[in-house]
Formats: C-alpha cells, structure tokens, sequence
C-alpha cells in the first residue's frame, strides 16, 4: 500500500510575506507518528508544504491530511485533487474535528480528536475494504505506540528536528483554545509512561529538544520522574509550562536540572477580570513578576504569550502590555488578536452575540480581527497588535529588556536570543532557502546553554545524523 501524509502550508507561509524559519521549525510529528502504524511492506511519504514543494503527480492508494483552520482551503483543495486522481482520502486535525461536516464534503474518511485509538482501527477497515465516513476517538491512551517514523523526516528542513510529544492535551479548559474541542468526548490530559518518554528521547540524536506538549507540566508526578530520568543526558531543551507550574515548589529546579532552558508561558493578559471571562483560573492570583523571577534566577529564558481584544481591553492595553513585558526582562514575546476559533466556548458565545463578523478561515490566524471587539474598534485592535510587535521588537526596547538582567553574559545571551529572533529575518530567509537550516542549531544550543548556573557538559549525547 502506498501512503502519503501531508501537512499543507498554512494562509501566511504560502503568501510573499511569510517568515520561513517561523514554519521551518518543527517537523509533521503526528503525521509521523500515524506512520508508525504502518506494515513494514507498506510504502510511505510525508510532505511538508513548509519547506518543500508538493509532488502532485503521483498515484498514492491513500492520502492522509492533517488540517488546521488556516490551512483548511488549502487542505480541501489537495483533497479534491486527489480524490479526482482516484486516491483514497482522510482528513484529520483540529479543523475537522470542529467543524466536520465541512471537512467531510472533501474526504472519504474524517477523524475526530486524537487518532491513536481510531487510527489502527481504519487500517484494518480500509484493508479489509469497508473503511467507515466518520471515526470519534474515545479511548484515550498513549500505552503500547509503535515508534515514530523519524526516517520519513526531512531533518535537513527544519530548525529544530528533535520535537517530541510525551503526553496529550491539557488539565485546563481556558474559552479560547482550539485543544479543548479537540479532545471533547473524553479525557482531555494524559501521558505516555516516564519509560516510553525516556526511550523516545534516548533515540534522538543530537543535544537540543523541544516538548511540543500543551502543559508538559500537567501532571507533576509524571513531569518530576521524566526530569529525573533526564537528568545527566546533557540535553538542551525547551518547551511550554502555565505560571501555576512555575510556582510550585521544586518543579522548575527539577526541570533546569534536567535541561530546561527556555519556556513557553501563557500569561495571556495583565487584567484579572479577563482571566474570569475565559475561565483561565491557573493563571487567576498568581504572582506574574514571582513567576518570571524564578525561571530566570534558573537561568531559563522565557517566550511569553499575550492575547489582545478581550473584554476589558482598551487601546491602551498594548502600549501598557509591552512596557510591562520589555520592564520584566523577558526574552521573546508572542502577541495574539483574540480569535473565536469554532468549537471553543468563545466562539459560541461570540456567535450567540452576533459578534461574529467573518467566517474566512484564513483571516483565523490571530493576525486580523474576526469579530466586533467591546473596548476599541476592529481597526483599533489589529492595528495595536501590529505595533506591540514593532515596540517590543525594537533595539530600544531589546536593550531596555536585556538591562534587567544582572550580569553582561545575560545580558548578552538576552540580546542574541531575541535580536537573532526578530531582527535578523532576511538572514532567516537566505538560510531556508539554501537548505542550511540544520547549520544553525549549534548556534541555537549556544545561546541556550548561556549563562545557565547548572549548566554541565553533555554526557556523550548522539551525534547528529542529518537524513534527506
């Protein structure tokens, strides 16, 4: 049987304005991880529109897409063409587990929430010829998964080629998020065992990792056993965490320990009646600054999310968001317009509302306004966001930010990380067209180990094999 996965290119990566290195990241890890079901005599590709141009012309028996809400036109479009070629088609995703009905008007099978329990099943329908339209996971287990299709990974295209994922979902249910419809129709957080992760992680080469889980956090006991059986790997690695992990005690010690040098944390907004709205509690009479404080006497840089346009937002929200931001020292920021993505509690009251004002899924990339703001007008509200950008990613305020910091090596390390980020585009861009992306990862783990206080050489990590 002949299978191809693809991951087609998101509204902003397939316009003249897209930012390459943002969507040379990380590779396809679930359509990777879908393949490792496969027979051994199965053939099998995965395509990126990303970073490689899509093979068009070919006969697969069977075509497997994964779609987002952005990349949801582009999704159906290789779907028809291929259902004309006279392929089988599936799709799968946030997107079709939101909105299925729609997806299901360009596939032969859908499915629905994670697909580690509905997955397997369809192989052995779609063999045995009677494949069903639609599959609902249900069965919510990371127990027994064959091992990820590493080999079908074009490492070479990305930046970062050592993601991992060693739980599903989230313990929270914030209003805004696309995850908690996703996992809708049973447990909506849970893990793999700490011996899987470790085995994972051990057959990765190279030093740098990145969790791209939702909350590695989530569960304490699990994250505390991983971090233990990290320690002494010599691993750089980052991933994402909420400000209620950051506080509990001994947590993000036991993390720094094992190699946690940056985080990704949702403080979303500065305003706590904005919290209640979206019903993101974890973050309700935590100590932001005691949070920030503490990853960074660990020597952990910090990406920080914010969204904008949310109830009690005014236009002064963003002149006083980045100025608080660049006061506390964090390294990179990540702005959000408030986008009511369907399936989520905020779309449905925004909807009942008749707030809504567009339904074109490619304007749903937190960049536009897609539906009639309290505090400021739509125009008000995108053009703050764009300008929060511009300031926070300013040399002033890049140089503000990094002076917090209480030594010249950090501060250096501040100025690197986040000039390399934002201000250095057209050097990003040259390098992903000329397919040196992987060049630059020594570079990356560099400024990661910084001035990191436990910093201890790796104890002979994998050497880096670079496979087409």
């Amino acid at each position: 049987m002949r299978v191809k996965f693809i991951l087609p290119a998101l509204t902003e990566a397939r316009s003249i304005f897209w930012r390459s290195i943002k969507y040379s990241l990380f590779p396809p890890l679930g359509l990777a991880t879908l393949a490792g079901y496969l027979d051994p005599g199965d053939e099998a590709v995965i395509e990126d529109e990303h970073v490689e141009d899509l093979t068009l012309d070919d006969a697969p028996d069977l075509v497997v897409i994964q779609v987002y809400i952005t990349s949801a036109y582009r999704a159906y479009a290789l779907a028809d063409h291929y259902r004309a070629r006279g392929a089988y088609v599936a799709l799968g995703g946030l997107h079709v587990t939101s909105l299925p009905d729609e997806a299901a008007m360009h596939a032969d099978t859908i499915f629905l929430g994670p697909g580690e329990d509905t997955w397997p099943q369809f192989l052995a329908d779609f063999r045995a010829r009677h494949p069903q339209a639609r599959y609902q996971s249900t069965v919510r287990t990371l127990d027994g998964l064959p091992p990820i299709r590493r080999d079908l990974i074009k490492r070479r295209g990305y930046l970062v080629p050592n993601s991992i994922v060693v739980s599903r979902g989230c313990p929270h249910a914030c209003d805004f998020c696309y995850k908690d419809a996703f996992f809708r129709g049973g447990k909506s957080f849970y893990t793999q065992s700490v011996d899987a992760a470790l085995a994972e992680i051990e057959r990765l080469p190279g030093r740098h990792l990145y969790f791209l889980d939702d909350h590695l956090f989530g569960n304490t006991r699990f994250a505390r056993a991983l971090f233990e059986g990290m320690r002494g790997m010599g691993r750089l690695w980052q991933a994402a965490g909420t400000v209620q992990a950051i506080l509990k005690p001994g947590l993000m010690e036991a993390a720094a320990d094992a190699g946690l040098r940056s985080l990704f944390v949702g403080f979303e907004t500065l305003n706590a009646d904005n919290l209640r709205d979206q019903h993101k509690a974890q973050n309700l009479n935590r100590d932001y600054a005691a949070a920030i404080r503490r990853l960074h006497d660990l020597g952990i840089m910090i990406n920080g999310s914010f969204v904008f346009g949310m109830e009690h937002d005014d236009p002064g929200v963003f002149e006083r968001t980045v100025a608080w931001v660049v006061g506390q020292g964090i390294e990179t920021a990540t702005f959000h317009i408030l986008t009511p993505y369907p399936g989520t509690a905020l779309y449905q009251r925004l909807a009942a509302q008749d707030r809504i004002t567009s339904s074109n899924w490619d304007l749903y990339d937190t960049r536009h306004t897609v539906f009639q703001p309290v505090g400021m007008t739509a125009d008000e509200l995108e053009a703050g966001y764009w300008q929060a950008y511009r300031d926070f990613y300013g040399w002033r305020s890049i140089v503000q930010s990094a002076s917090v910091k209480s030594t010249l090596r950090e501060q250096a390390r501040h100025v690197a990380y986040t000039g390399a980020w934002k201000k250095c585009e057209p050097v990003w861009n040259a390098i992903v067209r000329a397919g040196l992306v992987g060049a630059a990862r020594p570079l990356l783990e560099r400024v990661l180990a910084g001035s990191h206080p436990h910093t201890a050489p790796a104890s002979s990590p994998l050497p880096e094999v670079q496979t087409q």
